[in-house]
Parts: structure tokens; sequence; C-alpha cells
């Protein structure tokens, strides 16, 4: 193991296990966390939830549900769930690591590290690299077999059992003989896009580097150093386990294939991983300071590091985060080192929506920690005085008060759809055009503004807004549609 890691690791445990203080010291807002907690199990489709806490060194933990239906067993923060897409961090981490011990260079082409010969990855000359695997840009299916329509008869909650089933027998061979088949359908680098496939791969990349099996990797630069409890071997009947649930309330099978452990595949508890969340959270080491600067896109609306996302806040504070989701599970981790603070949380149900509930719920978190930011006060107290039909010039005025003011494009574009949600199309309206006004560039804040008069039913202005987002982005298949239908596509 590289000394640097092992001792920064023993630097950022010690706060990381200073179980006995409390990382919230208001009464108020642990009042808010209880509640929060309390209603996201009360929803229908939720089963349990488990929510770790690290603040300036001092952990929290809060639990509730139960770990299985039908029981009242409460989780614990040693109750394990499966982490899913957060596992991409781990092999990002250990992909740092290489690089900075110089066994491997982040825009090394991809094929360096295959045996065989790959000419398919790489389009028109421009090939797959190391960090293309990372920050979602490889271009790569998101799944191996790539069969998207094999499932379409189907009932929903069988899915995950075929799927389990065919991969059961999927062996690394098969992988490498899926990837010879690839085509490439656009130039690795430009348009970010989910793949398991990617991830897979690097976890392959990364065995051969280091001649040593992935979950061996994992154990030994990773859990140990974090005093991190392995359990990708554990038996999913041991008593510690969550049982996972679809969104309908069927058990869903454990998800502990070797063919997408690097993908997906670990497991933790909240205690685990908010080890894992207080180093990320830390920065002290090189290779995590390497995971978290910027390879696509930016901060100030959408950014990956190597397999994280990162954004600012809406008064300008860093953020780090991942989700993750399998059949059975949810998770979320969320990092704001300018703050010290770092949140994971587990819930044992997946749908369409569980992990964005969850990112909602980290964020409600935060507020009850530290209140609202001023900006937001102030800008909220604006509009109610000027109204949304004022919301650019009142935006701009705000922002002298409070230079620290961020709307990225995506709060922004959540905000207009909250009040279309509302009915309040007309305040809608005016939010979608802020979102032009910030983000002219932006292909998806046109074609939100061109829904909205869709809506409202101003034709010209929904076509003149669907051929500006089309423009700055051919495959908008949303505005190709429309287009079409009122006679101006092709």
């Amino acid at each position: 193991m590289n000394q640097l890691f092992a001792a920064v690791c023993l630097l950022v445990l010690q706060p990381a296990l200073v179980q006995a203080q409390s990382a919230i010291t208001n009464a108020r807002a642990e009042a808010t966390i209880q509640q929060l907690g309390t209603a996201f199990v009360q929803e229908k489709s939720h089963v349990g939830l488990s929510i770790g806490i690290i603040r300036n060194g001092k952990t929290s933990f809060y639990t509730f549900g139960t770990t299985e239906k039908g029981k009242n067993q409460l989780p614990t923060e040693n109750t394990i769930y499966e982490i899913g897409s957060i596992t991409k961090t781990f092999g990002s981490l250990l992909l740092a690591r290489a690089v900075l011990d110089q066994r491997v260079r982040l825009d090394d082409d991809i094929r360096q590290y295959l045996d065989g010969d790959y000419p398919n990855l790489a389009y028109e000359g421009k090939p797959i690299r190391l960090v293309h695997l990372t920050n979602w840009t490889s271009e790569l299916p998101d799944n191996f077999p790539d069969k998207p329509d094999a499932y379409k008869q189907v009932p929903q909650d069988s899915i995950p059992f075929r799927i389990m089933n065919g991969l059961s027998q999927y062996t690394r061979q098969d992988f490498f003989n899926d990837l010879h088949a690839v085509t490439l359908k656009a130039a690795p680098g430009q348009n970010p896009r989910h793949s398991n496939v990617a991830a897979q791969l690097l976890g392959y990349i990364l065995e051969k580097i280091y001649q040593m099996p992935y979950d061996e990797l994992i154990k030994t630069q990773i859990e140990q150093p974090l005093a991190m409890r392995n359990t990708f071997s554990l038996p999913q009947s041991a008593d510690q386990f969550a049982i996972g649930y679809s969104g309908n309330g069927v058990q869903m099978p454990a998800f502990t294939l070797k063919a997408m452990q690097a993908a997906g595949g670990l497991r933790y508890s909240t205690a685990d991983l908010l080890k894992y969340a207080a180093y990320q959270l830390d920065e002290r080491d090189p290779a995590v300071k390497l995971s978290h600067q910027t390879t696509w896109g930016s901060p100030d609306s959408q950014a990956f590091g190597l397999n994280w996302f990162l954004h600012k806040t809406i008064d300008s504070k860093r953020q780090i985060e991942h989700s993750g989701g399998t059949f059975g599970f949810a998770s979320y981790c969320d990092l704001y080192p300018d703050q010290k603070t770092a949140l994971v949380l587990f819930a044992n149900n997946s749908d369409q929506t569980t992990q964005g509930q969850l990112g909602e719920l980290s964020k409600k978190i935060m507020d009850a920690l530290y209140g609202e930011p001023a900006a937001l006060t102030a800008l909220k107290d604006a509009l109610k005085k000027r109204g949304y039909a004022q919301v650019i010039n009142v935006v701009k005025d705000v922002h002298k008060k409070h230079p620290e003011l961020h709307l990225n494009e995506n709060y922004v574009n959540n905000w207009g759809y909250s009040l279309v949600g509302q009915g309040k199309l007309q305040e809608a309206l005016a939010i979608f055009k802020l979102n032009v006004s910030l983000y002219p560039t932006g292909w998806n804040t046109y074609d939100s503004l061109a829904e909205t008069y869709e809506r409202i039913g101003n034709r010209k202005l929904a076509i003149d807004n669907y051929t500006r987002s089309l423009a700055l982005n051919p495959n908008n298949t949303n505005a190709t549609e429309f287009l079409k239908k009122n006679g101006e596509g092709k």
C-alpha cells in the first residue's frame, strides 16, 4: 500500500470515528431531521431509511422504517445496503492513485491496457481515453449485453430477475467479446451519458495495472485503511443486511454479480460509507483532490470530476455528489467541503424517483443545519415585492448585494417545472426566460421554454424556441417530434 495513502487515511479516520459527539447541536435541526425521515418512510413505496452526517469531524446517525417489510426491525448505522453507482467513485479513486503513482495518465488511450486489437474503440481517429471512462463521455453502451428491447414484453418487477439470471453466467470473456462488437456513434469526450460498461471496463483495466483482483484492490487500498467492513463476500442472509424492494413492494434479487462489481456491486452500512465520505470530504490525499477536479463541463452549470458530480450551491459553496440505485436500493453521498459536512443516505426500495428523493432530502437536511442562504432569502423577498414578470431584473439587483448568488441551469429549470406543477404557467414562463438569459447556449433552456409556450397555446413561440434548442442539440428528440407534428421538421 502507498505509505502516503495509508497515512492520510489514518488522519481522516480519526474524526470519522468520533461517534460519541453529535454533528447536530441545534434542537430545531434535530427535530426537522426526525420529521423529514419519518415523512419519508410513511410514503407508500418506501420501506426503510438510514442517514449518516459528519460535520466538523462529528457524526450523527438517524434510522427510520424497517429493514424488512412485515417486520418491526429498525435499521441501525451498521445495517448494510447496496450502494449502486456510488461504487463507481471507488474505481475512480483507484485510478487517481494509479495516475499519481505514474502507472497511467488520464489521457491514455484505453486500448493500451486491453489485450488484442480494438479499432472500434475510436471514432474518426479519436479514441476512448481513461478519463472518458470516469466522466460519462466514453460513448460506450450503458450495459452488456446491449439489448435495449429484450425486456419490452416482460412485467416490470420480473425484469431484475431475468437480468440477474442472464448475467449469472456472463463471463469476463463475454464482456470483451461484446466490447469488440461496439460501434461508437460519436467522438468520446463530448456527450455525458451513463455507462455501467465504462465503469466495469475501468475495473478490468485496474486489475491489469495492479495485477490484483478488483475486490482485493478495494479491500487493501480503501476498506482496510479506512476500517470499513468488506461486505461483498458476505452472504445476503446475514442479519445485518436490509432487504431491497421495488417501488411496488416486490422483494428484489441481491445485486452481487461479479460481472457488474465495479459498476455498482459494493455494499456498506451507513457507518462505513460515512468513513469513506469523511475521507473524500477532507481532500488531504492528492488522489481525492484529483478525483474532485473538473474533467468535463463547468460547476457553474454541469460538471464531472472522476465519477463525481460537481456543483455550486445557490450561495456558491462547493457540492460534490453521487447517487446510486440497484434493483431494490437507492443511495446518495453528498459532500460540502467548504462547510466540512457530508451526508450519506440509504433507502431499501428503488424506483425511478427514489434517488432524486434522497437528493432532495439531503438538501433539506443541509437547510436545517445551516438555514436558508441569505442570497436565496433576498431573492424570494424581492420576487414577492416585484413579481415574477421582473425576475430577470430582480436577479441582477439581488446579485449586486449578494455576489455569491448562483443560479445554475438545473436549479432554475427545476424551479420552473415546480411552478408548472402548481399550475402557475406565467410564473414558470418567466423562470424559463430567466434560464435562457443566464444560459443562452444551453439547449435544454430553450426546450423548457418552448414546452411552456406549447402548454399555454403559443404555437409560434414554441416553434421558435424548439428550433433554437434543436440547433444547439440536433439529438433533442423532444424538439424534433414537436416540429414534425407542426409541419416544421423534415
